[in-house]
């Protein structure tokens, strides 16, 4: 531990730290599936027992790598379609993506509640291109924030499984109908995974994991077309690359039943245009 920030989290907000930390631990590895200074900058600096709170586990690292380089993938083949567009983060928490695939001329808008965002703006101040802003996610006021007129990406990581399944819906609407040509990343917990939550026996080291209200099996992500007209697509964002057994068991886990009905998932949802 270092001799810097300490900062005091709530049980939701606390994941924000848990990310931060695994991304660090994957990103310290010569032979990284995700390079992220930056992140491995901020543990360095935050004064927390990371290791003693959240483990070491190299397995939880490279599949939390994984998952973070879906939503990298979707963020960069956006900027490049769309290089002066707006990307907006829900529930950021300590995300250091912008660092990771910036273009030099995109517009980021991180949303958070306000003790993240505080958190934010001390640990990684923004540039002339970023804006935080301290509102709940889920009633949609910071949509007139959004500059449009460049194209919308936002994303939705580690946020909506925190949610009740009816405010998930009503989030996902509305952003389909106030960005139409844009577009949400989103990733899901299953259902089995989600029921451990609520009862309390997901455990990780000393960290109890949050209730996870709302899940979603990978095979049920059509469903999510049926929040509103205004979604014209959906599709599955599936993990690449992998290192040492976990490379090698990949491709099985997302196309052999029950593992790839029943795995966490990352999914893309296009908006129709207007």
């Amino acid at each position: 531990m270092s001799s810097g920030e300490r900062p005091e989290l709530g049980a939701v907000p606390e994941t924000a730290l848990w990310t931060l930390w695994y991304r660090a631990v994957a990103a310290r590895r010569p032979d990284a599936v995700l390079r992220d200074p930056k992140a491995v900058e901020l543990v360095e600096r935050i004064d927390h027992a990371f290791a003693d709170r959240f483990g070491t586990s190299g397995l939880q690292a490279q599949l939390q790598a994984l998952r973070v380089g879906c939503f990298d993938r979707e963020v960069a083949d956006f900027l490049a379609r769309e290089p002066r567009g707006t990307v907006v983060c829900l529930g950021d928490g300590l995300e250091t993506q912008y660092w990771r695939v910036d273009n030099g001329r995109a517009r980021w808008l991180t949303v958070d509640l306000p003790e993240l965002v505080a958190l934010r703006e001390q640990l990684l101040p923004p540039g002339p291109r970023q804006r935080y802003l301290a509102a709940d996610a889920t009633a949609l006021g910071w949509a007139e924030e959004v500059d449009r007129h460049h194209g919308v990406l936002v994303t939705a990581q580690g946020l909506l499984m925190y949610l009740p399944p009816m405010r998930v819906r009503a989030l996902i609407a509305g952003c389909a109908e106030r960005f139409p040509g844009g577009s949400l990343v989103l990733d899901a917990v299953p259902r089995w995974f989600s029921r451990l939550t609520l009862t309390g026996r997901m455990r990780s080291h000393a960290y109890q994991a949050p209730p996870m209200p709302w899940a979603m099996d990978a095979d049920e992500r059509g469903k999510l077309r049926t929040a509103s007209p205004a979604v014209a697509a959906v599709r599955d964002v599936r993990p690449l690359g992998g290192r040492g057994p976990v490379g090698a068991l990949l491709p099985l886990a997302l196309t052999v039943p029950p593992f790839s009905t029943r795995r966490p998932s990352v999914v893309a949802l296009e908006f129709a245009a207007r």
